[in-house]
């Protein structure tokens, strides 16, 4: 296999200081995030709020996001959600007899985009394709094939759905069954519930509990204008953040915003992995210890704190020389490893890494780290060696690619295993990132992308063992994947429908120039080399 030629628009790329400066320069000057948007989403505002400015345009986006099968999403199970989502808000408006806009699509198209979603959801359904552990997908796409057999009741005998199924297969409601019971009996429903308010039905507007924060219910577009419409009053906090998040994309919403400490924690931890100097601003650093409480860090205002964007917080303060003490991880220590949240049904992968990458770093350069928590360490290390798969690679709930999990995992063992557990597991997920590579050059799960070529390339070369020919060999191949000048990335990521952290991605492709152009003498464009950040500026402690 050769590598693709390299052409000189694929070498004219920016300096790394360049790069980091103008990812710093975003990351202070748009603190809501950047990222992409969301058909499920979307979708949600389309069938339960029109009178959100930018509806015809939603509609518009809608129509252009269905692929040529008649689904919304990637291949199998990824297309539950947002397939469920679109086709419901196309009946809905169908049903509502929406009056034509200029902006927006005509009745006759959104009739036809129905009736190919119907028949595309309907096959979905009924061959069994199993839903995906994203977020909320057992109440999502049942409460949403509920609504799809009422409106089709609704518009049973239209000509412009002939030949769409008269109603959906039968669908496990148990779940929703058993939500629809906490709600009606007044017990407390998990926070983490309110990210999906806007499937939880009449119910939920009877609990006052819930609430926007920083004027987001749930840090979710479609969560905020449906609490909206149940409260029947205006909420100005709630409405201003509403009107900016579609003004953001003229329209279409994304899954969560804002996701200032998830984007900021990410981005800033990327870098440091990979030994990219960076040295952020006064108030970003500030605004990232002051999002540290004692339950730790949340993703998002509405969310609660978890152990995963806790933990990558407290790495990248750490490496950028100011360290807080991790204590408050330990609230989700379950022994064996750590929890995202108390009470998760399942386990992450990443979110572990991310907890041996920060117990390690303490253990490790702070005076009475390795008394605290260097057991711990060796345990958790232990673990992640334990669940990799017998292919080499890991997987993990948080994203659609197992590159993105390995890359995690290698990186935390790499840097904080003791030799005899990180080198096996290790050396098995490098004979498998150099098994995968594509034939140009890059990685997928789907088709070559970007961000997972980044993955790799940080798997091969930040993995602490040896670098053989082979695996230059492969990061060669790769050196023009990584530099293709994409200004959008696929959405891989975990949210109620698959979603790209843009600045995150951008974050994680920089890293991995960096080490490619270090490791490949031929590309090499003497990068300064940094060291891991020491103590330098003592310990934070939070209250």
């Amino acid at each position: 296999m050769t590598a693709p030629p390299l052409t000189a628009e694929a070498v004219a790329q920016p300096t790394l200081a360049e790069e980091v400066g103008a990812l710093l320069a975003q990351l202070e000057a748009q603190p809501h995030g950047q990222v992409s948007t969301s058909v499920y989403e979307t979708g949600r505002l389309v069938a339960d709020t029109p009178w959100v400015a930018g509806h015809p345009q939603r509609l518009a986006y809608l129509l252009a996001e269905q692929g040529d099968d008649g689904s919304w999403g990637p291949a199998g199970g990824y297309a539950l959600v947002p397939t469920a989502s679109a086709v419901q808000a196309l009946l809905a408006s169908l049903v509502r007899c929406d009056p034509p806009d200029p902006a927006g699509p005509d009745r006759a198209a959104v009739a036809a985009a129905a009736t190919r979603g119907l028949i595309a959801l309907a096959r979905h359904l009924g061959e069994g394709t199993a839903l995906p552990d994203t977020p909320a997908a057992d109440l999502i796409v049942p409460t949403l094939v509920a609504r799809i057999d009422t409106d089709l009741v609704a518009l049973a005998g239209d000509p412009a759905l002939t030949g769409a199924p008269a109603a959906l297969p039968r669908i496990d409601r148990r779940r929703v069954e058993a939500v629809d019971a906490l709600l009606a009996g007044g017990r407390p429903v998990p926070s983490k519930l309110w990210h999906a308010y806007e499937v939880l039905g009449p119910a939920a507007a009877a609990r006052t509990e819930v609430a926007p924060i920083e004027g987001a219910v749930g840090a979710s577009p479609a969560a905020t204008a449906v609490w909206l419409s149940h409260r029947g009053a205006e909420d100005r906090a709630a409405r201003a953040y509403l009107d900016a998040v579609v003004a953001r994309h003229n329209g279409p919403v994304p899954c969560c915003a804002p996701i200032t400490v998830f984007e900021r924690s990410w981005a800033l931890a990327n870098l440091a992995r990979a030994g990219v100097p960076v040295r952020p601003g006064a108030r970003l650093v500030a605004e990232l210890v002051a999002a540290l409480g004692p339950e730790g860090a949340a993703t998002g205002p509405g969310l609660p704190a978890d152990a995963d964007t806790t933990s990558t917080t407290l790495y990248a303060l750490a490496r950028l020389g100011h360290p807080v003490d991790p204590v408050s991880l330990l609230r989700y220590d379950l022994g064996s490893h750590f929890c995202t949240w108390q009470g998760e049904d399942g386990q992450s992968i990443t979110t572990n890494a991310h907890v041996l990458e920060t117990l390690g770093w303490h253990a490790r350069y702070t005076t009475d780290g390795a008394d605290r928590y260097a057991a711990r360490v060796r345990s958790l290390a232990g673990w992640l060696r334990e669940v990799q798969q017998p292919d080499g690679l890991w997987v993990d709930r948080w994203h659609a690619s197992p590159y993105y999990a390995t890359y995690c995992a290698v990186s935390a063992l790499a840097a904080y295993a003791p030799p005899e557990v990180a080198h096996p597991a290790i050396d098995r997920a490098v004979d498998r990132i150099l098994a995968t590579q594509r034939e140009d050059g890059g990685w997928g799960r789907w088709s070559t992308t970007t961000e997972e070529t980044a993955y790799a390339v940080q798997i091969l070369l930040a993995g602490g063992r040896p670098i053989r020919p082979e695996m230059t060999a492969a990061v060669r191949r790769a050196f023009a994947q990584l530099h293709v000048n994409r200004l959008d990335h696929p959405p891989l990521w975990h949210d109620k429908d698959l979603y790209a952290p843009i600045l995150i991605v951008r974050s994680a492709v920089i890293a991995a120039r960096k080490l490619a152009h270090a490791a490949v003498p031929t590309f090499n464009q003497a990068l300064p080399a940094t060291r891991e950040a020491g103590t330098g500026s003592g310990m934070i402690t939070t209250a």
